[in-house]
């Protein structure tokens, strides 16, 4: 017990270490720009000034001024702001609307969003046949976890995630009214990951779920399907999923109300640029991952506002785990493998399915090949398939 304990202390250490330090090189070594637009700041209006002058003492680009006063030649630049009848409350939040467009559209490295997303689709697919032929195995599931943080996290950067297309939309309509077109468009196809392979993204796309998943199996004995040192846990999905729901709630009503990403300040992705930890992301990323030791992906079951809105489109995805009951011989070994409470849930037939993150643990112990990764919907188990289970 006591090697036990430390072999899963030091390879937790040395791989955080790892992620962290190669991390600040990958950064360095895009440079240039930041991942995050610059907050917005409250501007200088005096409608006595001409648009020339108001653009100069709030350093906005003409382009911007056009776009918002619709003008249509550059001689317009020497109108009063009072001939616009705008009140300031509106000229605010127009202009403030259209500079967050276009820091935005400023501070992204286009290249490495676009290598990204091409590298998310080549993994997905690769995974996708992996498992529809039931090749993922314990070991490879650790080597798959671990390119994947590497690839997705460490190479290519905390953004774009699929958290933060939800956070991050909320926020800026919430702060702006605005919508960010890329934003949407990326949410859209991370959506229809899910659409399509039962959260695939989130499984084996996601930079900081693979990264939890990885840490979970570092304390995970293959035998006992349990802790190798502390017992793993798993919360009821009603306590974690009410937690979510609570707190995408109280996310979205406090930037509406108030402007304000609570998320930015505990932001778990930040740790694939550690430049940009603060002492209370530390502790909150350093809290979650320690967590992961015990208990299957708390970020994601707990918190995530892109986890939230997965699961609810994953009731309808189009592959998904399933069971053959005619193979199934009921020993349950699935139910015991599966690191939360999903595949309960699927075996037994319930219509409150948790997160299923397709990690294929069922399909591997599963002793009849009674379990795939597959297309159409789940069977009920035939009465009284599970005579000493109460369902």
């Amino acid at each position: 017990m006591k090697n036990k304990w430390i072999e899963v202390i030091f390879y937790f250490a040395i791989s955080v270490t790892l992620v962290v330090l190669l991390s600040q090189v990958s950064v360095k070594i895009w440079g240039g720009k930041p991942e995050k637009a610059p907050a917005a700041k409250k501007l200088i209006i005096d409608q006595e000034m001409t648009l020339k002058e108001f653009g100069k003492e709030n350093n906005i680009q003409n382009i911007v001024l056009k776009r918002v006063f619709k003008l249509t030649s550059p001689k317009e630049l020497s109108k009063k702001l009072a001939s616009f009848n705008m009140s300031e409350k509106e000229l605010q939040q127009k202009i403030s609307g259209s500079l967050a467009i276009e820091s935005e559209k400023a501070v992204k490295n286009w290249q490495k969003i676009l290598i990204k997303f091409f590298v998310w689709f080549l993994y997905l697919s690769f995974f996708f046949i992996l498992t529809r032929k039931k090749r993922v195995k314990t070991g490879l599931r650790i080597v798959l976890y671990a390119t994947g943080v590497f690839i997705f996290g460490i190479i290519l950067g905390a953004e774009p995630s699929p958290m933060g297309t939800v956070k991050d939309a909320i926020f800026l309509y919430s702060s702006h009214r605005v919508i960010f077109l890329p934003r949407l468009i990326a949410f859209s196809v991370f959506i229809l990951f899910v659409f399509i392979a039962n959260k695939a993204i989130c499984a084996w796309g996601c930079q900081f779920g693979l990264l939890q998943d990885f840490i979970f199996r570092l304390n995970r004995d293959k035998k006992t399907m349990n802790g190798k040192f502390l017992k793993q846990f798993k919360p009821s999905f009603a306590l974690s999923n009410s937690i979510r729901i609570a707190f995408f709630v109280i996310f979205t009503l406090i930037a509406i109300l108030w402007s304000l990403d609570i998320i930015e300040k505990i932001d778990p992705f930040k740790i694939f640029n550690p430049g940009s930890l603060t002492i209370t992301a530390i502790v909150f990323i350093g809290g979650i991952l320690i967590l992961s030791l015990f208990t299957y992906r708390p970020w994601c079951t707990f918190f995530c506002p892109f986890g939230l809105v997965g699961w609810l489109v994953e009731k309808i995805s189009i592959f998904k785990i399933k069971v053959n009951y005619d193979k199934c011989i009921s020993c349950k070994l699935c139910e015991k493998s599966c690191p939360s409470h999903a595949m309960s849930a699927i075996l037994y037939g319930k219509k409150n399915i948790p997160d299923c993150f397709s990690c294929s643990s069922c399909i591997e112990v599963c002793p009849t090949d009674a379990i795939d990764f597959s297309l159409g919907k789940r069977t009920k188990p035939p009465k009284d398939k599970f005579k000493n289970k109460d369902t």
